[in-house]
């Protein structure tokens, strides 16, 4: 493909057979490939990722929506996640030949269709919102399913598309643009885990809370764009402590070998060491291309790029490192 975008709708159901079903009504549309698929059954959610061509994406993305809507009924829902509706969130992002402009576009003609067609509710966010408050995606799902009756009919919250009518069986959706979002794990090996959680604060842009002069202020962190935590990791094989990130912005603010050059020397000082760290999920090309630029600068072949940054960020430290499984590009067929 030489324009692509990616679309990653999270479906309020981890049922194996509604998966089924809304994964196949998206793969048959021409012009897009399912990439992954991500059911987790104590959210009783699933995260499904595809890419297409842009004039292919938002016909995908919306038979998607028909099979959720047909399959998924929120009044028999619970899960630990938050969630607003069926198909809760649909975010695009520009991945190869195609702007934020592209992806508005498209994410504005898909909430028009399902508004019209399905009869459901829908509410921009990310680049796509219509105001500064429904940036967030967190502010828009605040009340949650259950709070959407008297959400919706609130002026303020009134929907971006659609009737501001509570739809019992769908609820609502959301529908945006983002930046390609890199879930990024740095491994510590200590069981302990004080010093990935001290890191964890230390490098997420949002920083900790301290005292000062017996007021409670937050400390901003090393980083944009990074959300972080620390966390411990159960292995058959070992037990290891993790910074858990995701990395929300890596061609304006911080790329993936920044954050874990940083971590490694934060560990040192605390005495102890990184041994590698993991993708989970996909990432972009360009993303590894960068960290294998940063490590040998005057390399140029782009296979000998991808290894070195394999190799300097110890991407195969706890599961091998395949390519072709892991950036998005190599994927795409």
């Amino acid at each position: 493909m030489d324009k692509i975008v990616e679309c990653v709708p999270n479906y309020s159901t981890a049922d194996p057979a509604v998966i089924e079903k809304i994964t196949s009504a998206i793969s048959a549309v021409s012009g897009v490939q399912l990439l992954n698929v991500e059911p987790d059954v104590d959210y009783n959610r699933t995260v499904v990722t595809f890419v297409g061509t842009p004039e292919k994406i938002g016909e995908a993305a919306f038979q998607g929506f028909v099979k959720a809507t047909e399959l998924i009924d929120m009044r028999n829902h619970t899960g630990e996640h938050p969630r607003l509706g069926a198909t809760d969130v649909t975010p695009f992002v520009p991945v190869k030949g195609v702007t934020d402009e592209d992806c508005i576009q498209i994410a504005r003609q898909l909430a028009s269709r399902v508004a019209q067609e399905l009869n459901i509710p829908i509410y921009l966010y990310g680049k796509a919102a219509t105001n500064e408050e429904r940036v967030r995606l967190p502010n828009i799902r605040k009340g949650e399913y259950e709070g959407l009756p008297k959400k919706i009919v609130d002026p303020e919250w009134k929907p971006d598309f659609g009737e501001p009518v509570f739809n019992e069986r769908s609820g609502a959706s959301v529908i945006g643009v983002r930046d390609f979002l890199i879930a990024y794990n740095v491994n510590i090996d200590s069981e302990d885990d004080t010093a990935a959680v001290e890191i964890g604060r230390v490098v997420r842009e949002s920083g900790w809370w301290v005292v000062k002069d017996g007021e409670k202020v937050r400390e901003p962190g090393l980083f944009k764009g990074i959300q972080g935590m620390g966390v411990s990791l159960e292995r058959p094989d070992r037990k290891l402590t993790q910074v858990s990130m995701n990395v929300m912005n890596y061609k304006e603010q911080t790329k993936p070998h920044e954050v874990y050059e940083e971590i490694k020397r934060l560990a040192q000082k605390k005495g102890v060491n990184v041994t590698g760290s993991e993708i989970v999920g996909l990432i972009p090309l360009e993303a590894i291309l960068m960290a294998g630029k940063f490590y040998t600068p005057n390399e140029d072949n782009q296979d000998q790029l991808i290894q070195i940054a394999i190799d300097n960020l110890g991407l195969s430290d706890l599961d091998e490192f395949v390519p072709e499984q892991k950036i998005i590009e190599l994927m795409v067929k």
